[in-house]
């Protein structure tokens, strides 16, 4: 069993308070307004004197009650990130670059979780999203057949299919007529990555994050695409860490960071791509380390919302850093165009953004806030509002415990409320109900002798 678990946790206060409109200028587990035959289902952490082990229980509420994963549960290895999807449960995992081992989950007929007879691998993913039966993850990489003359490999993308019905794994395969190149994707000689994938009818939208030039890029047509003022930014030698390293001759991070754009596909072949462009925002993705949250949401009436977090600020190059406010644009149900839909929520939050977002049912949304703004150190994301798209207002959540050190990584929707895990210090990890059109967070099912809970969601009993 695994010893640690892939996300750190952060610690910031919950501070309620509501804040002013502004003027125009993995996937929520929706249960909707019925729950059918079945049970919640908690993934938890237990920190024992030795070592750290991991959790799925059931229960029959979020609203009230007690639960203890003590001789209770399913044991399993963790997942960097918890989906559910078409009645199952998908263990996704990120190992630092490599395949994780990926598995799923059910609920048997007796009620109990229980692990499906596959595990298999999947490539490394910075995002995920689905489409119909699939649960897509997604990643830029070399491309093994697509190299210059100097021997640089061109960026392409990678995207596993996870079929949760016939719980079947494949990936996309690149071909000299559909080499699913991502260089020069926006025209502008950069590389993108793909953060989320929301599907709206047919439709799956993506938001197109520009990394940079690659060395492939870089070098094309003798530097074709630095842009003039920005030749200091290519390294001269390889460097870095983790996810923050780098090769020599690249160019890391965008070059246009006053710009969002959004690729719309007409299904999940990731080919011939319609791309949006608003010079509004910045890029629409929420980070954490290598990982690209999606910002990108439907509302229930088929707009399709588009926050940005303006994560560039945090760039060390003046250059690279975004002028635009963390904000928010819209594209109308049915378009593949930006309407003029606008609002400016960092001005609303004391000049903070946010990290990450989900749909809270009708035009509301429930955003994770950093505590300080990005010119600070130290910013962690575990404030909670509310953003009403209809009013353009945002409104942060009350009715919060003080002592918050982490938040769960899903959010489950019924009966016009919102709950999200909430784990704190010297406490046991809750499931708090939110209120979205007040912002009034309610205390509900406490996990007993957990250190956090990471997802919540519903599953069905199987036949």
């Amino acid at each position: 069993m695994k010893k640690t678990s892939f996300f750190s946790v952060l610690t910031a206060l919950a501070v309620p308070m509501a804040l002013t409109s502004c003027s125009d200028t993995d996937e929520p587990n929706t249960g909707g307004d019925y729950v059918g035959n079945g049970k919640y289902v908690f993934a938890a952490t237990v920190q024992g004197s030795n070592a750290t082990s991991y959790v799925l229980l059931t229960g029959e509420s979020l609203d009230e009650g007690t639960l203890s994963p003590v001789n209770n549960g399913l044991l399993n290895d963790g997942a960097t990130q918890w989906v559910f999807h078409k009645n199952y449960l998908y263990a996704l995992t990120y190992n630092q670059g490599n395949a994780g081992t990926t598995r799923s989950y059910i609920l048997d007929a007796g009620g109990e979780i229980k692990a499906r007879g596959t595990e298999y691998r999947i490539s490394r993913f910075s995002s995920y999203g689905a489409y119909d039966n699939d649960i897509l993850t997604m990643a830029t990489g070399e491309s093994a057949d697509v190299v210059d003359g100097n021997g640089y490999h061109a960026k392409m993308l990678n995207v596993t299919y996870l079929d949760v019905v016939n719980e079947t794994s494949s990936t996309n395969h690149a071909t000299a007529e559909h080499p699913y190149l991502m260089e020069n994707f926006l025209g502008n000689g950069e590389y993108v990555t793909l953060a989320g994938a929301e599907q709206s009818g047919s439709r799956l939208y993506c938001g197109a994050i520009p990394m940079g030039l690659s060395q492939y890029g870089a070098a094309y047509d003798n530097g074709k695409w630095i842009r003039k003022g920005f030749e200091h930014l290519v390294h001269a030698e390889a460097g870095g860490s983790g996810s923050g390293s780098y090769k020599a001759g690249e160019l890391v991070g965008t070059q246009y960071p006053d710009e969002c754009w959004v690729a719309i596909y007409d299904n999940d072949d990731f080919l011939h791509p319609t791309l949006v462009k608003t010079d509004r925002i910045s890029s629409p993705a929420g980070r954490f380390r290598s990982q690209y949250y999606q910002t990108i949401w439907a509302a229930e009436n088929g707009d399709i919302y588009v926050f940005s977090p303006s994560y560039s600020k945090t760039m060390t190059d003046p250059l690279q850093r975004t002028k635009h406010n963390a904000g928010v644009c819209r594209i109308p149900a049915g378009s593949k165009q930006f309407d003029d839909y606008y609002c400016d929520i960092e001005s609303q939050a004391d000049g903070k953004s946010f990290m990450r977002c989900w749909p809270a049912g009708g035009n509301y949304f429930l955003m994770v806030m950093y505590d300080r703004p990005f010119s600070q150190s130290g910013f962690a994301g575990t404030d909670l509002a509310i953003f009403d798209a209809t009013s353009k207002k945002l409104t942060y959540v009350s009715g919060l415990p003080s002592n918050i050190t982490s938040l769960g990584k899903t959010v489950f929707t019924q009966n016009g409320n919102v709950y999200i895990p909430v784990n704190v210090e010297n406490g046991y990890p809750t499931i708090y109900r939110i209120n979205p059109a007040t912002a009034q967070a309610s205390k509900g099912v406490v996990v007993e002798g957990a250190s956090d809970i990471t997802a919540i969601g519903f599953l069905e009993t199987s036949k």
